[in-house]
């Protein structure tokens, strides 16, 4: 059987209501009952010892001093009997006065000087009696006692009235319990059902959810933990339309990138087996073909290498390197390639200046950033500087180049971006992975990098490492 929250909530806050009253009620009835008759025994206890008192000290006729307080008793509803050590009754208020029998155990206590308080069922004019009977003693001997007695019927009349008003103070109390029972458990069920029905939109593809949360409660924290789970699941959908998208774009990309070279070498190598391509033009076609195949080479190992840095599999072996002979050995490498078109390769770096990375990648990123420099420049100069600073060592690659576009420099950084560019005028693209690689790389060594560019007038990169 199913069983609304909201009346699981209501019936259970009712239920604790209800029970906490019902103790509360008979716990506070009985306190009255007992501290009703405590207080009656204390008076009739009260009464007795000054009447013993008197009679004791033996000033007054016994029966004077009784005939006295019998007048003040009577007006208080109290009866009384004196009686002597043989247990006879010597005298008493009136007619009407009880006469319990005295067991065998209040005798003994009363020989023994001990005062009886007992809450009789034996009725006195119709109502129930209160008894206290209290000993005179000598030489611990018992001289007489007294005993004095009074209905109850004011005090049960004054239970019950304060019994009427707990009934309708319950009643009231829990008329107002059952109302706002009623609006907590609302308010409970409406936060749940907000998280259900939020819950329900995010299995239907709906990650704009957000619902309100606090640290109040609980609830209030399931709120935030289930907007934070919203969050994670629509950035983790984000990330897989990218990677998605990205998929699609390599495969395009790579595949564009592959027909070129592929055709080139299928169409030389056919030419060559069909006698096509003439006895001088041989030579040519064969380093046309190893070329191309060097570029292949080249795009699969520099898409190896950017999947590894992007998946963490790359341990840097860090180390102080001398940073103007890491110059000067990219200098000289590409010194020749620089001279094809003109260019020059200028170094300047003082001899103490020193880097902290791992050499190989170092010289990758410094020879990615060169070559880029000079595929498009011509009759001018590339820059390598070294700048010495506190905390980090600064390079600087400038170039005198055909630079870029403002609004296209965050895109150099794009996986092949450059084969984009190559597709179009720039007869020097290459295959867009080179300044991909960079930036990871640099990231990597916990480093920054930084461009600058003006078209028609250079580009400026700049690496800042950290100092060890």
């Amino acid at each position: 059987m199913k069983v609304k929250y909201f009346y699981q909530q209501f019936i259970s806050h009712i239920s604790i209501i209800i029970v906490a009253f019902l103790v509360l009620s008979l716990i506070f009835a009985h306190y009255i009952d007992d501290l009703v008759y405590q207080y009656k025994a204390e008076e009739l206890r009260s009464y007795g010892e000054n009447i013993l008192g008197e009679l004791e000290q033996g000033r007054e006729d016994p029966k004077q001093v009784l005939r006295r307080y019998s007048q003040v008793l009577s007006g208080r509803n109290i009866q009384f009997s004196l009686f002597n050590a043989n247990s006879e009754i010597i005298m008493q208020s009136g007619r009407g006065t009880p006469n319990p029998e005295i067991s065998e155990k209040v005798w003994q206590q009363i020989t023994k000087g001990e005062p009886v308080v007992v809450k009789s069922d034996l009725e006195m004019f119709g109502q129930g009696v209160t008894f206290v009977l209290l000993p005179s003693m000598q030489n611990g001997e018992l001289l007489y006692g007294i005993l004095l007695a009074s209905p109850i019927s004011g005090s049960r009349e004054m239970i019950s009235q304060i019994n009427q008003y707990l009934f309708y103070t319950v009643l009231v109390a829990l008329a107002v319990s059952l109302l706002l029972s009623w609006i907590l458990s609302k308010i409970h069920v409406n936060r749940i059902k907000r998280i259900q029905e939020a819950t329900s939109m995010v299995s239907a593809g709906d990650y704009s959810v957000n619902i309100p949360a606090s640290n109040f409660d609980e609830i209030g924290e399931l709120a935030g933990d289930f907007n934070h789970m919203v969050a994670k699941l629509k950035a983790s959908r984000e990330e897989i339309e990218s990677l998605e998208n990205r998929r699609r774009q390599f495969i395009a990309d790579v595949s564009h990138e592959l027909r070129t070279p592929l055709t080139t070498i299928s169409g030389v190598i056919e030419g060559l087996r069909s006698d096509m391509i003439p006895e001088g033009e041989k030579e040519k076609g064969i380093q046309l073909v190893s070329q191309e195949t060097k570029r292949l080479i080249r795009l699969v190992n520099e898409n190896l290498d950017y999947e590894k840095i992007r998946s963490n599999q790359v341990k840097l072996n860090k180390e102080e390197i001398q940073l103007i002979e890491v110059l000067e050995i990219i200098q000289e490498q590409l010194e020749n390639q620089a001279a094809e078109k003109n260019n020059r390769i200028i170094v300047e770096a003082p001899n103490n200046l020193h880097v902290f990375a791992d050499y190989d990648r170092l010289l990758q990123i410094l020879i990615n950033i060169t070559k880029n420099g000079i595929q498009f420049t011509e009759d001018g100069t590339i820059s390598l500087r070294g700048i010495e600073d506190d905390r980090e060592t600064v390079i600087e690659i400038e170039d005198t180049g055909a630079g870029i576009d403002l609004a296209e420099i965050e895109n150099i950084w794009r996986r092949f971006y450059k084969a984009e560019v190559s597709r179009t005028t720039n007869p020097y693209g290459e295959f867009g992975l080179g300044l991909s690689i960079v930036k990871q790389l640099v990231q990597l060594h916990d480093g920054k990098i930084e461009v600058s560019s003006e078209k028609g007038r250079g580009t400026k990169f700049v690496i800042r490492l950290p100092a060890k």
